[in-house]
């Protein structure tokens, strides 16, 4: 499809013709009426027609196929099934979402299959756990919630060498900004529920790829496990993708700006964003229109300050998910099992204006810790004091 991705939102589903609504129907009902001949989604378990069509949307983005969960949880569940059944080996990000490696863990178990957190920066490293039998590679980029950028061609040209298949977990970035199985990836996986429906009002989750046998494969675990989403989450989510193109490019540059904001901050000790410091060099060979709305930092301080911080907040949401027209930030370290400092605090950029998101910010963390901006003409990405490992200023990002 030649048509520019933007356009491919609004026009995947082909042309309306005479007498069809404008918005596509929403389908209430469980069975269709069926003599055992025809549709074959004559239970609704198997398949339904707002799924479809969602699913028709994400696969012209990427030039495959999609197949819709009820959670990105349960999508990614399906995936990692798939690597486990064929694989001995899973080689997960060391710094990305705390509840795929827990899942990781509870799928592999039974299984008898390893599987192993790494530092994705490392190619090498990502190597040599890949070679001595078959694996699997996890990628996430970026990763939630430290924000770090891996190279996913060079990663897919190491799990091509080792004869490994690489997943990538698109959450942050979306195929709006990044498109990995153009880079290697053998699929793309995501939860819906956050960018890419992006009003905070459904829980749902995808998969895509270019391989039909693997779509195929994860529509039967779908309809087996029964992981399928509602029909209204999924009409909802076929409005909310219209708009996706209007509503990230807006996120980005809101991110953009408060992480340059919060690089120059007396108060606030590192930065994390794809946008700012030594990680856009590979970020900017592989995503395009923007970082993502998504971005964290570090106070000066301990735990309290942080949650002063995000209590202190008139705009900003206190709360654990991300992507949503409306910004939203937490304390990561909250959470039992995150790998994220106790001063981490992540945020998640809305539509609102962005200088009124960049005070609200600066007040709450005047109140909490009693400094304000820098007077400074540091410029953004500049090193700050204390940073940790892969943040702004640090030698060791990438």
């Amino acid at each position: 499809m030649d048509d520019h991705v933007s356009t491919r939102l609004l026009h995947a589903l082909g042309a309306a013709t005479d007498g069809d609504p404008a918005s596509p129907d929403l389908t209430l009902s469980s069975y269709l009426a069926s003599t055992g001949e025809g549709r074959p989604e004559q239970y609704l378990r198997a398949d339904h027609p707002n799924w479809r069509m969602v699913e028709q949307v994400l696969g012209a983005l990427e030039d495959g196929d999609a197949v819709v969960f009820s959670s990105g949880q349960a999508a990614s569940h399906a995936l990692l099934a798939d690597l486990v059944a064929s694989d001995h080996r899973i080689v997960v990000p060391d710094d990305g979402y705390y509840n795929t490696r827990a899942l990781a863990a509870l799928v592999t178990g039974p299984a008898a299959v390893d599987w192993v957190p790494v530092d994705q920066r490392d190619a090498d490293a990502v190597a040599a756990h890949l070679s001595g039998g078959r694996a699997a590679l996890w990628v996430e980029t970026p990763s939630n919630p430290w924000l770090r950028i891996a190279d996913i061609a060079a990663l897919g040209e190491v799990a091509a060498a080792h004869g490994a298949p690489m997943v990538c977990d698109n959450t942050l970035a979306t195929a709006l900004l990044q498109q990995p199985c153009d880079l290697g990836a053998h699929a793309s996986s995501y939860s819906l529920t956050k960018a890419l429906a992006g009003h905070s009002d459904l829980l749902m989750g995808a998969v895509v790829s270019r391989d039909r046998a693997l779509i195929d494969r994860l529509r039967t675990w779908r309809t087996l496990t029964g992981g399928i989403p509602g029909a209204f989450s999924a009409w909802l989510a076929l409005r909310s993708l219209k708009t996706l193109a209007v509503r990230l490019p807006r996120q980005c540059a809101n991110a953009q700006a408060i992480a340059e904001h919060l690089a120059r901050h007396d108060a606030v000790t590192a930065v994390h964003y794809p946008g700012v410091g030594p990680a856009r060099a590979v970020a900017d060979r592989q995503m395009r229109g923007g970082y993502g709305p998504v971005l964290s930092f570090e106070v000066d301080g301990d735990a309290a300050v942080a949650d002063a911080v995000v209590r202190g907040a008139r705009l900003l949401i206190a709360g654990t998910s991300f992507g949503g027209v409306v910004s939203s930030w937490e304390r990561r370290g909250r959470w039992a099992d995150e790998t994220a400092p106790d001063t981490l605090i992540r945020v998640s950029a809305g539509i609102e204006h962005g200088d009124d998101l960049i005070a609200d910010i600066d007040r709450a963390l005047t109140t909490a810790t009693g400094r304000g901006p820098e007077t400074s003409a540091e410029a953004p990405g500049a090193a700050r004091p204390r940073p940790s490992p892969g943040s702004v200023g640090s030698p060791t990002a990438t």
